[in-house]
């Protein structure tokens, strides 16, 4: 049995293949990098592929901060079907016709959907409901009915239309909380016609893009070649919209305690470092009085 690795601390940006849960993903991590502390950022359902950061080590403290971050997504999706799970690997619960809808159509309907909406989760989610996973009570055959909740979508556009197979492609850059799949079904219920997820990449999150993503037998080898750590993005460089400020030798010890200081700067959050120029902590300034967000000494 090899022992654990003294570990890694940052993000290593993994592409989330078709089959795997994401936490299927950590598990695999762990054994991979023989380290116990690693959480990722974003659940993906199996079926879905694409861009799913995961926090090592010291980095597990920023997944709430990253978790806020907007997403991007490309989506494929079936019109004139409506499932249970509100994507294709569901039971079919209801049809309607596609006929006579155009490339036009579809574009007129995205466009409705940005800004700020309304949305029902899906009853296959990992949502809470007085304690309980609504994917469990789904299981179980219950359906309860939930309250919508305010998503964001940033950037929405139509990519491709094949009117044979009634699929559509669109991308959507929208905020923390949004199912795609429900935005799917939504886009349906407005054509008229019903409709459910196909198919799903997301193609960046945490400010990570696609083409930056490993697969997990790309890190199998490069941990074994030794050369891992040369992917893992460091913990400040998640946060480039994050001023830096050095602390003063007055501060420096406030800092390392993780106790409040004083900074003559505009509100705003801020990253933290020790006189030498080691990443200490984030701060949240407001009326120059500044808050831990997170700290990293340790």
């Amino acid at each position: 049995m090899k022992p654990e690795s003294p570990g890694f601390n940052g993000v290593l940006p993994v592409y989330k293949e078709e089959g795997f849960t994401s936490n299927d993903v950590v598990a695999k991590l762990r054994g991979i990098l023989h380290m116990k502390k690693i959480g990722h950022t974003g659940t993906l359902d199996p079926a879905a592929t694409g861009v799913l950061p995961v926090c090592l080590g010291k980095a597990t403290k920023i997944i709430s901060l990253l978790e806020d971050t907007d997403k991007t997504y490309e989506c494929k999706c079936r019109l004139g079907v409506l499932t249970d799970t509100e994507d294709m690997t569901g039971n079919v619960v209801a049809t309607g016709s596609t006929e006579g809808i155009t490339q036009d159509d579809i574009i007129k309907n995205l466009m409705s959907f940005k800004g700020r909406y309304m949305q029902i989760p899906p009853m296959y989610s990992a949502k809470k409901v007085n304690g309980k996973k609504l994917y469990e009570l789904a299981r179980e055959g219950i359906e309860i009915e939930r309250k919508p909740c305010e998503v964001y979508i940033r950037q929405i556009s139509a990519d491709s239309f094949d009117p044979r197979n009634d699929v559509f492609t669109f991308t959507a850059e929208c905020s923390k909380g949004t199912y795609i799949r429900s935005l799917c079904r939504d886009i349906g219920e407005k054509l008229g016609c019903r409709a459910s997820m196909q198919s799903l990449k997301r193609t960046k999150a945490c400010g990570i893009s696609l083409q930056e993503t490993l697969s997990l037998s790309q890190i199998e080898e490069l941990a074994r070649s030794g050369e891992i750590k040369e992917k893992i993005i460091s913990i400040d460089e998640m946060f480039p919209a994050y001023e830096k400020i050095k602390a003063d030798r007055y501060s420096e010890k406030k800092v390392r305690n993780g106790n409040v200081i004083h900074l003559d700067v505009p509100d705003g959050k801020y990253r933290i470092y020790l006189e030498d120029g080691t990443f200490a902590a984030i701060y949240a300034v407001k009326s120059k009085r500044a808050l831990l967000c997170g700290y990293f000494l340790t």
